[in-house]
């Protein structure tokens, strides 16, 4: 049945973390999230914006997706009547980029529709292959590698089932070396942020000795092409991240042997209904997905173990427990692992969990509405 957004609230949240997240890019103390609200018939759904701080994971920041939502994109979603929300992203698909911004509207929309049908997020999405989502965990660059040991050898201890670690030049193969020698038989993958060129192909290539179950996105977010060469003088699988903004370019890049694996993240796509487009391609190509973060807060991190519940995310994500970011997050109860390194589904309507309004209004720094 056809429905119409009557009103959109963003907020802006500063939120600190608990430890420094440091990538190759640089470090991350406190995240500034825009949380997204549509309200329609007495219901609200919402969705969560997962650009960073500063345009370096991809072009997108939290000051200009805050422009791109209140001057392009929700003038486009108000009022006007949506048939479904697989319906939703069409409204906004000619302007260009700013996948992030309205990707954050149209899982508020998904979830707003899950609600109204009265299921979880997880089921109207298609999704539920399986009740509990394997979890691993990504461990940003530490001061030393001993912090680094530490680090992983407590995340092992709480269940988690696969270590990520953050790679650059100089923080890459004597750190992995070390790791692989007091961990040999943890699931470990490494993870560039497009630290590389080609021209470190032999440096990677070193790399295959520590039998990672993956390398994300070595080289630049537009190097499809470079990536194809790199992948045919590796043994270990090139997992593609930044490359990866639809599922066009995943058929692209599974055409030409680009990479073996596929990162979904549900911002970088734009929203669940291109997300399950980029897992489509993946499946008919026999190549695996896993669901990677973005330092999310609870409601982003809810919709992510949503998605990780369709049928081709085989390998474990980035979806891990509040506790590791948050001193306290915004979403009742938090998000949790189990011993088993799992997170379980919930089957409340929407995306699951009870929004912490007295919390989220205390770390809520600016807010707008829209009618």
């Amino acid at each position: 049945m056809a429905f119409e957004i009557e009103r959109v609230t963003l907020r802006r949240l500063r939120m600190p973390l608990v430890h420094f997240f440091e990538t190759s890019f640089g470090r991350t103390y406190s995240r500034d999230i825009i949380l997204v609200e549509v309200s329609s018939g007495g219901l609200s759904g919402w969705g969560e914006v997962t650009c960073g701080e500063n345009p370096f994971y991809n072009e997108e920041w939290t000051d200009g997706a805050w422009l791109i939502l209140r001057d392009y994109v929700l003038p486009r979603i108000l009022h006007h009547p949506l048939d479904s929300a697989a319906s939703a992203g069409a409204r906004t698909k000619h302007i260009r980029g700013h996948l992030m911004a309205r990707g954050g509207v149209e899982a508020a929309i998904w979830d707003l529709e899950a609600r109204r049908n009265g299921v979880p997020l997880w089921k109207q999405i298609g999704a539920g292959a399986r009740r509990e989502i394997p979890c691993g965990v990504s461990i940003g660059i530490q001061d030393t590698v001993d912090d680094l040991l530490v680090k992983i050898d407590t995340e092992l201890r709480a269940g988690y089932q696969r270590i990520k670690i953050k790679i650059k030049p100089g923080w890459d193969i004597d750190t992995i070396r070390e790791v692989r020698r007091r961990f040999p038989e943890t699931l470990l993958m490494a993870d560039a942020n497009s630290a590389y060129t080609l021209a470190d192909a032999d440096r990677l290539a070193a790399l295959d000795e520590f039998n990672l179950m993956m390398i994300e996105q070595p080289l630049a977010h537009d190097e499809i092409i470079d990536h194809a060469e790199l992948q045919a003088r590796l043994r270990t699988p090139i997992c593609l991240d930044e490359c990866i903004r639809s599922a066009h370019h995943a058929g692209q890049a599974l055409r030409i042997k680009a990479g073996r694996i596929i990162n979904i993240k549900l911002g970088r796509v734009g929203g669940f209904s291109e997300a399950r487009a980029v897992h489509d391609v993946a499946q008919r190509h026999g190549i695996p997905v896993w669901c990677g973060g973005m330092l999310e807060a609870g409601i982003g991190r809810a919709h992510n173990i949503a998605l990780a519940s369709l049928v081709n995310f085989t390998l474990p994500g980035d979806v891990s427990a509040s506790k590791r970011y948050w001193k306290r997050d915004i979403i009742r109860p938090e998000v949790e692992v189990t011993a088993r390194g799992t997170i379980v589904l919930h089957d409340e309507p929407g995306f699951g969990y009870e929004i912490d309004h007295e919390f989220l209004d205390s770390v809520t720094v600016q807010r707008e509405s829209f009618n």
